[in-house]
């Protein structure tokens, strides 16, 4: 018996949410927000968290500053039952952050990376990686220091009986070269949004995206927003609807997806159930500020999930 479900190797930062700036914004100038929110934030950290929260047993390695960035964000992730018994501190350098500023349906999104660009594979304790049943990675592009040992590392894992998922989330630079490429021969599950698959393949549609890349992949779940998600397998394609919410704050939807999928996926589910059990999540995700609030509010978690059954359930 492998003692986790899903182990994670990833980056760790709060989110500091400021709403109800303009969109354009003059220098020189005092401008007020109407509401603000400290979060966990984080690709990697959100995932961890919603995981958690759902059941998951899960192991997460990440770097931390010594600081009360730092400290604050494994707490978050301590409470919900996350294993951090192997994770890494780096003296000297400062945890992450993420300023969200969201106008409506956009927003801006400024980040220190700190800490987070500094991890590389070499420090990874690969047992306790190879000790989940899955693994996945987040934030790839983001990740400096680990990109260049993540083909080994996955090659490693897959010998020992690990399926792998991966979602890179945007490119900075836009290239998606490698060690993207390389990757994708490598993992089980992409787990994309439409725009990042798009990108990816070279095309200008999401279902001909979805195609290209599942030439490569076995399963392609892409994120299309309000539209749902599209799930690609082989010749096998489903296109699952969204659940109707009204949205208070769609951070850390995507990531909540991942999570909703990935349960589905761990505890041997059909694709289309697993993509239903992503839109779940993510739409209850979107019901308070940041990407884990809604999780972390157990009145409203249970609510939602007995509103809307599937096989996801709270710890």
């Amino acid at each position: 018996m492998r003692p986790f479900d899903i182990t994670i190797a990833g980056e760790i930062n709060l989110d500091l949410i400021l709403y109800g700036l303009a969109e354009q914004m003059p220098v020189e100038r005092e401008l007020l927000a109407d509401d603000f929110r400290l979060t966990l934030g984080s690709s990697s950290a959100i995932l961890a968290h919603n995981l958690a929260v759902l059941g998951m047993n899960v192991g997460f390695i990440t770097k931390v500053g010594v600081d009360p960035l730092g400290a604050i964000a494994l707490q978050r992730l301590q409470a919900v039952g996350v294993d951090l018994s192997s994770i890494l501190t780096a003296d000297g350098l400062q945890t992450g952050v993420t300023i969200l500023l969201p106008h409506g349906s956009t927003r801006h999104i400024l980040t220190y990376p700190g800490v987070m660009a500094d991890m590389s594979c070499d420090e990874l304790d690969f047992e306790y990686l190879a000790s989940g049943r899955h693994f996945h990675i987040s934030s790839l592009f983001l990740q400096k220091s680990l990109q260049p040992g993540l083909p080994a590392l996955c090659r490693k894992l897959k010998d020992r009986g690990v399926t792998i998922s991966l979602d890179t989330n945007d490119d900075p630079a836009d290239a998606w070269g490698e060690p993207l490429q390389e990757l994708l021969g490598l993992i089980d599950i992409l787990l994309p949004n439409e725009d990042e698959a798009m990108r990816m393949a070279h095309t200008s549609d999401v279902e001909s995206a979805a195609a290209c890349l599942a030439q490569r992949i076995p399963v392609v779940t892409v994120k299309c927003g309000s539209r749902g998600s599209l799930v690609r397998a082989g010749q096998e394609c489903w296109s699952i609807p969204s659940v109707a919410v009204t949205p208070i704050d769609t951070i850390g939807a995507g990531d909540s997806f991942n999570a909703g999928f990935l349960q589905g996926y761990v505890s041997g589910l059909p694709l289309p159930a697993c993509a239903e059990q992503g839109n779940v999540a993510a739409a209850l995700s979107t019901l308070r500020p940041g990407g884990t609030e809604s999780f972390r509010d157990a009145t409203l978690l249970r609510a939602f999930l007995a509103e809307h059954p599937t096989a996801l359930h709270a710890r």
